[in-house]
């Protein structure tokens, strides 16, 4: 296994939103970028992307010195690279036949890090010959400005090497103890997202009330510091052993009333049409765009409360 000083070269499988992402951030840290896809035009939305992503770091103060190369040949991004981020479709059959492929066609210690945001590592990896250097490292989107990186692997040589690798990118890898459908944080975003349906779901707010909630209450404080730590403080001088022994059973009473919605159609019509409120006319690359702008301002301000 190569020490994480020796990675000069990425090979990005799978060039497009995520791929084009992580290819901007790779870049911006000066290492050079292979990519592949096979689709019919992604060179160019590819190059795109990436030229976006890169006049955003360079907002951050990062070189941009890296070079990129695409091709719709996968042995070609392969040549000599010596890290491979994977972002293929999200299908099990697609992704384990992917890399079994990338497994087959790279020299042994190259690890192989899968974008997966839901399928189980030990499912995708199960027809690989060498199963120890294939991780699952799924990062939240756009990954070259949000820092998350969750990380499923079973070699802790092979995991140690990979948070290096992300933590040289300045990325927050989180490794998990054992792998669970959803990782952590699309368990967290979906659990939230379950009773913000539920609240439409039962007439108690409109989609827009909703989102502002959210955006103006906790949402400013879980920028800093996660919902543990949240609570801690919310403790007062008894930290969270004050908090649990004093104010857990209102937050148990709290959970029995949350909901279990259905996504049925007139729910769906009433998510639908909130957004379409709340969007008032403007487009998905507008949004991103507004999106992007207020990540840029907030990881240049970003202090955390706590690492």
């Amino acid at each position: 296994m190569q020490d994480i000083r020796d990675i000069g070269r990425v090979a990005i499988i799978g060039a497009g939103l995520i791929g084009s992402s992580w290819a901007a951030l790779a870049m911006a840290h000066g290492l050079n970028v292979s990519a592949y896809d096979p689709a019919p035009g992604a060179g160019e939305k590819f190059r795109q992307a990436v030229e976006r992503a890169r006049l955003q770091l360079a907002e951050l103060g990062l070189a941009n010195t890296g070079q990129y190369s695409f091709t719709h040949d996968l042995d070609e991004a392969l040549h000599e690279a010596d890290f491979v981020q994977e972002n293929g479709p999200e299908n099990e059959t697609m992704k384990r036949e992917l890399l079994v492929r990338l497994d087959a066609a790279l020299p042994a210690g190259i690890i192989i890090a899968s974008s997966t945001s839901a399928l189980l590592r030990s499912t995708i990896v199960a027809d690989c010959r060498d199963k120890r250097r294939v991780i699952v490292a799924h990062p939240f989107n756009p990954p070259h400005l949000v820092p998350l990186v969750e990380i499923v692997g079973e070699d802790e040589a092979v995991v140690a090497r990979a948070v290096a690798f992300y933590r040289s990118l300045d990325r927050r890898p989180v490794v998990l103890q054992r792998e669970m459908p959803g990782h952590v944080a699309n368990r967290l975003a979906s659990a939230l997202y379950r009773e913000a349906v539920y609240l439409v779901e039962q007439g108690v707010a409109s989609v827009a009330e909703i989102d502002a909630a959210l955006c103006n209450g906790p949402g400013l404080r879980w920028a800093l510091m996660g919902p543990h730590m949240t609570y801690h403080l919310g403790g007062g001088e008894g930290g969270i052993a004050g908090y649990l022994a004093h104010l857990g059973p209102s937050q148990e009473r709290r959970w029995q009333s949350l909901g279990n919605p259905s996504l049925g159609q007139e729910v769906q019509r009433r998510i639908v049409d909130g957004v379409a409120e709340e969007t008032a006319g403007r487009s998905i690359a507008e949004l991103e765009e507004r999106r992007d702008e207020g990540l840029l301002a907030l990881l240049r301000s970003r202090k955390l409360v706590s690492e």
